[in-house]
């Protein structure tokens, strides 16, 4: 071979690599999974134990890298994030998606669920209200839910005792910033003041909010027990997450890896209800023991009162949603 035969070689054996390498598909890199939920939060448990079962179930072929705690940001600039693709998915509330279809956060609505096995009915991607909307978010947003993780019952925990909407009033408390949720704290009869998990316990501690509302493993895990003292048992909300990517990312992977990564999560948000309802029993127990003062409708808790504030603020301010909470009920 003459050295211009062997240069020719080489730099057509070099365009060739190059070209292999930008033509490799964009889902055969390791895919970004991110979410706000703490290291020692449930959410973290979910988003682990699904990555490892989505490799098992592909044989090895997704690689999935889950970045926890806000790592890839705040809840907006994950949404954001997902939208363009820089992070293939994640999770967190149904109603973080409402920007791009507003009825999702019916998904999240106070007191819409029977239990949880309901809940997870409601929310399998299949069923017919979230399949029809989750058509609209493809279309709208170029995101897709494909998944949900339960938490269990979110609750009420202050400064003070909490047992009734008056208890509240005019008070400054936390609400997740989403539409929904500021609803939903006007229910409660107190002034919605949006904060950021990742600084929760900084705004308790300072008294920017004087309470806030999550499942217990959540308030556990982010040892709010240390900055409120009270917890009132009112399960306003039956907490369920919604696993979402980006709609170019999940149709450019091979149908055996959406496969995979589907049962895999099937599997896990059934293992979550059972997590949750393992959990919050022995979670009373520990956070009394942590010095917490534990409120149910035996030491005073009005939860019918909370049901009938909430449930009249979030009718005024989403009025659209009422038949869609009447198709949620009516799965059985």
């Amino acid at each position: 071979m003459t050295r211009m035969t062997r240069r020719s070689a080489l730099a057509t054996g070099t365009v060739a690599a190059a070209a292999l390498a930008f033509s490799r598909p964009s889902w055969a890199a390791t895919l970004r999974y991110a979410h706000v939920g703490s290291e020692g939060d449930v959410q973290t448990r979910f988003a682990t134990e699904f990555a490892a079962l989505a490799r098992q179930k592909s044989g090895n072929k997704t690689e999935i890298r889950v970045f926890p705690n806000s790592q890839l940001g705040g809840v907006s600039e994950m949404v954001d994030g997902i939208q363009a693709g820089s992070i293939a998915a994640g999770h967190h509330e149904f109603a973080s998606l409402a920007k791009f279809v507003p009825e999702l956060g019916v998904f999240n609505a106070p007191y819409v669920y029977r239990d949880g096995a309901h809940a997870l009915r409601a929310t399998d991607p299949a069923s017919p209200v979230l399949a029809e909307l989750n058509e609209k978010l493809v279309r709208g947003g170029g995101l897709r839910i494909i998944g949900r993780l339960y938490r269990g019952p979110r609750h009420i925990t202050a400064k003070f005792p909490v047992r009734r909407p008056e208890d509240l009033r005019n008070r400054a408390f936390r609400a997740v910033p989403i539409d929904l949720w500021v609803s939903m704290v006007k229910g409660f009869g107190a002034v919605p003041t949006p904060v950021e998990v990742a600084e929760l316990p900084t705004a308790l501690m300072t008294g920017t909010v004087v309470g806030q509302e999550n499942p217990l493993t959540m308030i556990n895990a982010n040892r709010l027990y240390e900055v409120q003292s009270h917890v009132s048992l009112t399960g306003h909300m039956l907490s369920l997450l919604a696993v979402f990517a980006n709609e170019r990312t999940w149709q450019r992977l091979p149908t055996e890896e959406r496969e995979a990564i589907s049962a895999a999560l099937a599997e896990k948000a059934q293992e979550s209800l059972g997590w949750a309802e393992a959990a919050d029993q022995a979670l009373v127990a520990e956070l009394r023991g942590r010095g917490m003062t534990v409120i149910t409708e035996a030491e005073g808790l009005d939860n019918a009162a909370f049901r009938t504030a909430v449930q009249a603020q979030v009718k005024r301010d989403f009025p659209a949603w009422s038949p869609l909470i009447d198709r949620i009920g009516a799965i059985a």
